[in-house]
C-alpha cells in the first residue's frame, strides 16, 4: 500500500533523518472504557485496522463509520535503526494533532500524554526503545462535550446544518525523528522592514533544548543558492536571539512571495552538535487609519472562508497535492486571502501559503458552551496554536471567536464570559505583537479588537448599500446585524473606535440541487441567499462584490465559502473541488469591483 500522507510534516523547522508512521495501524473500540483496568497497554491485538493519519468516521481510513465511539486504541510496531540509539541521542514521538485526549506507550510503558485536539506534541521515546521492533500503543478518549474545542464537529455528531461529522483520534501526521540530546527546539522569526526595502532585518529567538552551557547557534541566510546574511550568537539561559540585517531585502506580498532559506547549527567548542533548516517571508502588517498596510501600503482584503474538509477524508487532506491545490484554485479566482474557519490547519497548507502568497487569518475551533473549565480548555490550546504558526509570513492576523461560540452570554451581558474575550486578546498580544487580533469575529466585539470584522449576508447588492445608508452619509457606523433577529455588533459597553471595518463572511449563496434533504437544510435557507444555475450565482455574485466595492468605509471581505462542505452548500467549487463557475469570472469580477 503506498504510504498515505509520505511528505515532511513541519516544514517550519526541518532535520534530514526522520521516519513516517502513517498507514495501517491495528485500531479498536473502548465502548466500556475497560481498556486501563485490563492493560491494553501491554500486548492487546486489535482486529481492527485503520489507515493513519484518517479519522475513524472518514472513508480513507479504511472504515467509514458514523457511530460515536468515545475512547479509541491504536497500536502499531515500529522500527529504530541501530544508529537511532546512543546515549547523546534522543528520538522523538510526534504527533501533529490527536482528537482529543490520549495516553501513549512504548513497550508496555507509558511515555506521555497530551489534552487538545487541534495542535501537535512530541514525547522523547528514547529510554523506552531497543534498536529494533518496538510497539506503539495511542489511547484516545474524545467525550463528545460542548466545552472542548471542537470547531465545526457537531456536538451530536450528526453532520446538519453548519455542523459536520466528528473528528476521532489522530487525524495528522505520526512520525519519529531522532536528535541530539542538545538540540534545537524551536525558532521564532520576526522582521523589520524598512522603506525603502535598502535595509531590513530578520530577528531569530532560538530555543534551545540544552542547560545553560557555553553553546553557540550559527545562523546562515540565503537567497536562492545566494548566503544573504550570516551570523554566530551566544546562546543565554538556553536562549539565542539573533539579527541579520538585509540589504536590498525582497519583501514577501501575495504577488511576490519571497521566502529566504535559513540553515541553523548548534555549536560547542566549534563542533556541529544540530543543524536544522528553516525559512522567512520579510513584510509588515500593521493598522492604522482606519486600513490594513501590508508592507507600508494599504491592502484590501479579498479573502474567502476556507473550512478545510474533504468528502473522503473529513479534516484532514489526503494529500499534500490538495492541499497545495485549494491555495492555487483561491488564488486563481483572484482572492488574496483565506480566513481558514474554525480550525488550526495543517502546517503544511500554511507551507503553501507561504510558497505561493496567500494571506491567512488564522482561527481557533470554539468550544459551543461557557465555563471556568471550558476557558482554561481553551487557552491551553490557542496558545499552543499562536506559537506554532506565528513564524508563518502568510499569517495576517489572529481569530480567537467566532460570532460568541463558546462565549453565548455576551448578549446578556455576562461579565464572566465578556473578561473572557478580553483576556483572549491581552494572551495573544503577549505571545504575539505583530499581527492585529479579531477579539470576536461577526458580532458582539469588546473594546480590544483591532480589526471591526462583522458578519452581513444580505442577499442583493441593493439592500446591503442601503443597510450602510447611515453611514455613508457620513454618519456613526452600522451597530446591528442583518435578518429577522439582529444580533448587536458590539457587546454591552463597547463601541467603534476606527477600526478597519471588514465584511468577513458575506455572500453564502447556496447552489441549491432538485434532491436536496430540505430537513439539511432548513437552518440554511434562513442563514443564506441561493442561486439555482451556475448563471445565477455569477450574477449574484457579482451583484454583491459591486456593492461591497461602493463602500468606501469597507477595507476587505471574506465570502462564504471557497467549497461545499457536506450539507452547506455555498462553495464557489463543490466539495470535490470542481468550479460551479469558471474561476476566470470570479477574478474579473474582483478587478473590476475592486481594481488589481
Amino acid at each position: 500500500m503506498t504510504l498515505p500522507r509520505p511528505e515532511y510534516p513541519r516544514p517550519r523547522l526541518v532535520r534530514e533523518e526522520w521516519l513516517c508512521l502513517n498507514g495501517e495501524w491495528e485500531f479498536g473500540t473502548d465502548p466500556v472504557r475497560q481498556g486501563l483496568t485490563e492493560r491494553y497497554f501491554e500486548g492487546r491485538e486489535f482486529r481492527g485496522r485503520i489507515t493513519v493519519p484518517f479519522a475513524y468516521q472518514w472513508a480513507m481510513s479504511g472504515l467509514g463509520d458514523r457511530a460515536v465511539e468515545e475512547v479509541v486504541w491504536y497500536t502499531r510496531d515500529f522500527e529504530v535503526p541501530a544508529e537511532w540509539i546512543g546515549e547523546d541521542s534522543d528520538l522523538l514521538l510526534h504527533f501533529g494533532a490527536v482528537d482529543y485526549q490520549c495516553t501513549v506507550w512504548v513497550n508496555g510503558k507509558e511515555v506521555g500524554h497530551n489534552t487538545g485536539g487541534h495542535v501537535p506534541f512530541s514525547l522523547n521515546i528514547a529510554p523506552y526503545v531497543k534498536a529494533g521492533v518496538n510497539r506503539v500503543y495511542v489511547r484516545v478518549d474524545d467525550p463528545q462535550s460542548p466545552y472542548q474545542p471542537r470547531g465545526k464537529q457537531a456536538v451530536n455528531a450528526v453532520s446538519r446544518s453548519c455542523d459536520y461529522y466528528c473528528t476521532t483520534g489522530i487525524w495528522q501526521t505520526v512520525w519519529l525523528e531522532p536528535v541530539p540530546s542538545l538540540r534545537i527546539e524551536d525558532v521564532v522569526v520576526t522582521c523589520e522592514t524598512e522603506a525603502t526595502h535598502s535595509e531590513s532585518a530578520l530577528n531569530l529567538r532560538i530555543m534551545l533544548h540544552a542547560p545553560a552551557i557555553d553553546l553557540r547557534i550559527g545562523v546562515r541566510v540565503f537567497d536562492g543558492s545566494t548566503e544573504v546574511a550570516t551570523c554566530e550568537a551566544k546562546a543565554i539561559n538556553g536562549l539565542v536571539n539573533a539579527r541579520l540585517p538585509l540589504k536590498d531585502a525582497k519583501l514577501w506580498s501575495p504577488e511576490s512571495p519571497n521566502l529566504y532559506d535559513i540553515t541553523l547549527e548548534l555549536k560547542s567548542n566549534g563542533d556541529v552538535l544540530d543543524t536544522v533548516r528553516t525559512y522567512a517571508g520579510l513584510r509588515s502588517i500593521e493598522v492604522r487609519e482606519r486600513k490594513i498596510f501590508l508592507n507600508g501600503e494599504p491592502v484590501y482584503l479579498k479573502m474567502v472562508l476556507d473550512q478545510g474538509y474533504w468528502p473522503e477524508s473529513g479534516m484532514t487532506a489526503p494529500s499534500d497535492e490538495a492541499l497545495r491545490r485549494d491555495v492555487e484554485i483561491t488564488k486563481e479566482m483572484g482572492f488574496n486571502g483565506a480566513r481558514k474557519h474554525q480550525k488550526v490547519e495543517d502546517p503544511r497548507w500554511l507551507y503553501w501559503c507561504d510558497k505561493l502568497g496567500l494571506l491567512v487569518w488564522s482561527e481557533m475551533p470554539n468550544a459551543r458552551a461557557w465555563s471556568p473549565a471550558a476557558e482554561e480548555m481553551f487557552i491551553f490550546e490557542w496558545e499552543r496554536a499562536v506559537r506554532r504558526d506565528m513564524s508563518h509570513p502568510c499569517v495576517i492576523a489572529w481569530v480567537p471567536l467566532n460570532e460568541s461560540w463558546g462565549v453565548p452570554a455576551l448578549d446578556t451581558d455576562h461579565p464572566g464570559q465578556f473578561a473572557f474575550v478580553e483576556r483572549l486578546v491581552a494572551l495573544t498580544r503577549r505571545l504575539d505583537g505583530t499581527r492585529p487580533i479579531i477579539d470576536n469575529d461577526g458580532w458582539e466585539h469588546s473594546d480590544v479588537g483591532d480589526i471591526f470584522a462583522i458578519h452581513d449576508y444580505t442577499a442583493t447588492g441593493g439592500e446591503l448599500i442601503a443597510r450602510y445608508k447611515e453611514t455613508l452619509d457620513g454618519g456613526p457606523m452600522i451597530t446591528k446585524g442583518w435578518g429577522r433577529h439582529p444580533r448587536e455588533y458590539f457587546a454591552k459597553g463597547a463601541k467603534y473606535r476606527g477600526q478597519p471595518v471588514i465584511l468577513s463572511e458575506v455572500g453564502g449563496f447556496l447552489s441549491i440541487p432538485p434532491d436536496v434533504d430540505p430537513e439539511k437544510l432548513d437552518h440554511l435557507y434562513g442563514a443564506y441567499g441561493s442561486s439555482r444555475s451556475p448563471e445565477d450565482l455569477l450574477t449574484k455574485y457579482e451583484d454583491i462584490m459591486r456593492a461591497i466595492g461602493s463602500l468606501p468605509f469597507v477595507s476587505g471581505f471574506c465570502y462564504t465559502q471557497l467549497t461545499d462542505v457536506e450539507q452547506e452548500i455555498n462553495g464557489l467549487v463543490d466539495y470535490h473541488r470542481n468550479p460551479k463557475v469558471p474561476l476566470s469570472e470570479i477574478a474579473r469580477i474582483h478587478r473590476e469591483s475592486f481594481g488589481s
